[in-house]
């Protein structure tokens, strides 16, 4: 357990010692980048009338008790479990598509495809409720249908649909793809749920031609797996990174952790259940939403950045022979952040500082009531600094994917690339260009609306092939570095971790 004295002073803006006066920022625990690591002290919130006991506790896992009901968890994020599952099943599909076509399916019209697709993105979730999901685990999962989960659906939390607290207008405002192209068999690219559409309708006409067996050629003239178009797009990471932005990060970043608008977000309710025999307030219900939607599990401190990067997701925490995946299952940006810590050349701890900062800010929700001015400023700050880790280690995996393509690039026009490498290069971009659509969905981004903008000029909306030609395809290197640099410059990402000309040495 970390114990503060609620006697120390408050400072929303910077880091203060319970027991050794004020810290130093350059002595904090805070990098340069704004990383806050475990070593960081906490920042006490003042006690009142509202308050619990003398001292803020802030446990080594998310997990709090109810104020209201004795020995229950005051925790519920179900909703956001069961999207991440939604996302993680739709993308077993979609990969599952070319054996499931090879093997008999035969998709011949409109729809064909497209509604096992909307399975997973808009149905009801009382159609699905009894449905086994697809995921597994070794000890299998607690939780056998989705139904045992949540009864949520995809679509109706994508930005654009859910429109309460959106920073944007995702109707007029979405950017960051402009070629029509994705859309010629349906969708569009003019908002969020227009492109997932596109990648819908594409992935079915892919399906359909395959079928037919009209061969879609790789540069390597050998036939494509039904996620891979022929222009270099991998439509199976396009669509999962796409929904862990414009769902999953613009609900955690904007939706539930924002305080722009009187009654949501972080300007709920603390003092009373959220509803009739609720074992949380509004505000706790909230803050456990956004840290749902980050996915870790309760005990994430329980992995290093090398364990979560390379071995299992889950752990049995509770010893009951199986896998909670609300609480024991890392999913999506949680593991994410371990990838990318494990992968710098110079230190980064984007798990440590989100994981911190997610317990600090819940431990101040159950600490107080009513919040004042300086302890909603506290929490603002544990708000950002959470975000800001969640970002951070966005931006860094759109470093590591645009070195990953300046490697793949370095064997056109050799040998080297042959199917398997067209492959690695479509899988390479699609994840590049889908992790980096996530920036506008935050509305305190580091990366401004001008720079987003320029990202996506520079990365475009398909790979350079060798079709293109060695001129195209050193432009478009030089591009890569370009973007890079941004990102490098916006985020204050340290130079080893960027890499060289050639995508080698960094992230």
């Amino acid at each position: 357990m970390r114990t503060l004295n609620v006697l120390c002073a408050l400072s929303a803006l910077s880091l203060v010692a319970c027991d050794d006066g004020a810290v130093d920022p350059a002595d904090s625990g805070v990098a340069d980048t704004g990383v806050m690591t475990e070593d960081a002290e906490v920042p006490p919130a003042d006690s009142g009338p509202d308050a619990g006991p003398g001292e803020l506790v802030v446990p080594d896992t998310y997990t709090f008790e109810s104020r209201f009901n004795a020995g229950e968890s005051s925790i519920a994020h179900t909703g956001q479990t069961a999207r991440h599952l939604l996302i993680s099943d739709l993308k077993d599909y979609i990969g599952g598509l070319t054996d499931e076509v090879d093997g008999g399916f035969s998709p011949a019209a409109d729809g064909d495809v497209t509604a096992r697709l909307e399975y997973f993105f808009s149905l009801d979730g009382a159609d699905r409720a009894a449905d086994p999901f697809r995921l597994s685990t070794d000890p299998a999962p607690l939780q056998t249908s989705y139904g045992d989960i949540s009864s949520a659906n995809l679509i109706d939390k994508l930005a654009g649909n859910d429109t309460s607290t959106d920073h944007r207008d995702w109707s007029t405002e979405f950017v960051g793809w402009s070629d029509p192209a994705i859309a010629a068999n349906g969708g569009g690219i003019d908002t969020p749920t227009d492109l997932v559409r596109a990648f819908f309708e594409t992935l079915e006409q892919n399906a359909i031609d395959r079928a037919a067996g009209v061969d879609r050629l790789s540069p390597a003239l050998q036939p494509l797996p039904v996620h891979v178009t022929a222009s270099g797009l991998d439509l199976q990471q396009l669509t999962e990174k796409f929904l862990l932005g414009a769902l999953t990060f613009s609900q955690g970043a904007d939706d539930y952790t924002d305080d722009d608008v009187d009654g949501k977000g972080l300007l709920v309710d603390n003092t009373m259940p959220a509803s009739d025999g609720s074992p949380y307030t509004a505000l706790e219900h909230v803050w456990d939403e956004a840290w749902g939607y980050f996915g870790a599990a309760e005990a994430y401190g329980s992995w290093t950045a090398e364990s979560l990067s390379s071995g299992p997701r889950y752990m049995d925490v509770s010893g009951d022979g199986a896998i909670d995946l609300g609480t024991e299952y890392n999913w999506g940006a949680s593991v994410n952040a371990a990838k990318r810590d494990d992968g710098a050349a110079v230190a980064t701890d984007f798990m440590g500082q989100a994981f911190l900062a997610f317990r600090t800010g819940r431990a101040m929700i159950a600490h107080h009531g009513e919040l004042d001015a300086d302890e909603r400023a506290a929490l603002t700050e544990q708000r950002d600094l959470a975000i800001q880790a969640w970002e951070q280690a966005i931006a860094a995996t759109v470093v590591h994917y645009i070195n990953d393509t300046l490697q793949v690039m370095g064997d056109l026009g050799t040998p080297a690339y042959d199917h398997d490498r067209f492959l690695d290069h479509a899988k390479a971009w699609s994840e590049m260009k889908g992790f980096a659509l996530m920036f506008q969905f935050n509305p305190r981004s580091p990366l401004t609306r001008e720079q987003f903008t320029q990202l996506h000029t520079l990365m475009g909306d398909a790979p350079v092939l060798p079709a293109a030609g060695p001129l195209a395809a050193d432009e478009y290197r030089e591009n890569l570095r370009t973007a890079r640099a941004l990102l490098g410059a916006a985020y204050g990402f340290d130079a080893a971790n960027l890499g060289d000309d050639d995508g080698n040495g960094g992230w």
